[in-house]
């Protein structure tokens, strides 16, 4: 398990590395001791599974709210996806920036990301699995979102014209999240 952190602090790429021989392959895709020392060890409360049955459907980006963020430790574990997070910490030197990984059944890369981000992706490939555990647990109440082509964020997707679930349509913008976000939100999220 290789682990380094990506450009902006608190985010993680883990390359797993399985063994292989002429059955098959065996990984350890976690290892508590692993994670503590690199700081990112959780008490995981869910593991969530998604499948997406089309190449270019977009997923997000979503994030909950104070106080139900979340950390995520991101798998695709058929497939490929283009995985993108943006951080929303306030007092982060790299608040509104957002970063990328492929992660892909053939690169077994994970990516962790504490909480205060939001987290989405879009399909590199017909079929796409992804296996996420999360710290927090999910509240309905509390769900929230950026609209994908935010013209302040500039992400850069490798669609230009995805598919989208009609609540992914309907995401607020960055500036929306600015103007809504709270004092609570700046001292959780730090």
């Amino acid at each position: 398990m290789n682990i380094i952190e990506k450009k902006i602090k608190g985010v993680f790429e883990i390359s797993l590395s399985p063994q292989n021989d002429e059955r098959g392959f065996f990984m350890r895709s976690y290892d508590n001791k692993i994670f503590d020392y690199f700081g990112i060890d959780r008490v995981w409360v869910q593991e969530n599974h998604s499948r997406t049955d089309k190449k270019g459907v977009l997923r997000g980006l979503h994030f909950q709210r104070y106080p139900y963020e979340e950390s995520k430790l991101i798998r695709c574990i058929k497939g490929s996806i283009y995985d993108v997070y943006v951080d929303l910490r306030k007092k982060s030197p790299t608040f509104g920036k957002w970063d990328s990984v492929e992660l892909s059944e053939q690169n077994r890369k994970m990516l962790f990301l504490p909480r205060g981000f939001a987290h989405g992706f879009c399909t590199l490939s017909e079929v796409s699995e992804v296996v996420y555990k999360v710290d927090n647990y999910y509240n309905k109440d509390n769900e929230s979102g950026l609209i994908w082509n935010d013209k302040d964020l500039h992400i850069s997707w490798p669609v230009e014209d995805p598919i989208l679930s009609e609540k992914d349509k309907k995401n607020s913008t960055f500036a929306e999240f600015v103007t809504k976000s709270t004092n609570e939100v700046d001292e959780i999220c730090l």
